[in-house]
């Protein structure tokens, strides 16, 4: 059900329309969708893929949000198990697939998403704090003062977000171009929030995820080192990487050169 609105967001909230009115309907013949033809996954399959009233195809995109939302829910909870990490595991989970797919269509990443991510781990950096439970960080914190959540989380987005400035300064300086914009450095303070100074390694393996895909899709291309392509989402499954897998990830990189 959130990944059904969660394509409602992904939608209508790059265009500035409402979310809530009107309700769900074909964006072809703009006949209202009846509840049964509105069940998440389930309609898209007894529907054929396509609208009932005028037979236009509907994007498997839907039912893959769907299904990708209800995977990242059932992550947290096997990550972090009854506690509110997993709450806090949810909301980062779900704002981030929602960002990487606006960006993915519209080259944008909005700020008012950006600053509710942010906020959300703001809040549950302070409950952490204050209740003296694990809530976020998602990933262990570190000794001394990093052990206190809120220094975790406010450190991890100023530093997150000041080296991918300071990188994407200095690719403009060279470059004489942009090399990202600056809606992924706002994402990178939200995702420091929630990741501490983990949120470098989302940086660094988002950075080397879209190298690969720029040269991949650039390969054979004149001025394919010039093509713009969404680095969100690259940050967003780095994001998620890390929050399974970071602490371990770390250990066996520091753990080669011993």
């Amino acid at each position: 059900m959130f990944g059904s609105f969660a394509n409602v967001v992904i939608w209508r909230f790059p265009r500035g329309e409402s979310l809530s009115h009107p309700g769900s309907h074909c964006p072809k013949c703009e006949t209202p969708i009846v509840w049964y033809d509105n069940i998440p996954v389930l309609s898209w399959i007894l529907l054929r893929g396509r609208c009932r009233a005028c037979g236009e195809p509907i994007s498997f995109r839907y039912p893959a949000v769907e299904i990708l939302s209800a995977a990242l829910w059932l992550l947290a909870g096997l990550l972090f198990g009854l506690s509110g990490q997993t709450v806090a595991a949810i909301c980062f989970f779900y704002l981030l697939m929602i960002l990487a797919f606006i960006d993915t269509d519209t080259m944008r990443i909005p700020n008012p998403l950006v600053a509710a991510l942010f906020g959300l781990g703001l809040v549950g950096a302070i409950l952490g704090q204050v209740l003296r439970l694990p809530v976020v960080p998602l990933v262990p914190p570190g000794p001394g003062l990093l052990g206190m959540p809120v220094v975790q989380s406010l450190v991890g987005a100023l530093v997150s977000a000041g080296v991918a400035l300071a990188i994407a300064g200095a690719y403009a300086l060279v470059r004489k171009t942009r090399g990202f914009g600056m809606g992924d450095v706002k994402l990178l303070g939200a995702i420091g929030v929630f990741l501490g100074l983990y949120g470098l390694l989302a940086l660094f393996l988002g950075s080397v995820a879209g190298a690969i895909y720029g040269i991949a899709v650039g390969r054979g291309e004149e001025g394919a080192m010039r093509r713009r392509f969404p680095f969100g989402p690259f940050l967003a499954a780095a994001a998620v990487l890390v929050t399974a897998v970071g602490p371990a990830l770390w250990g066996w990189y520091v753990g080669l050169f011993r």
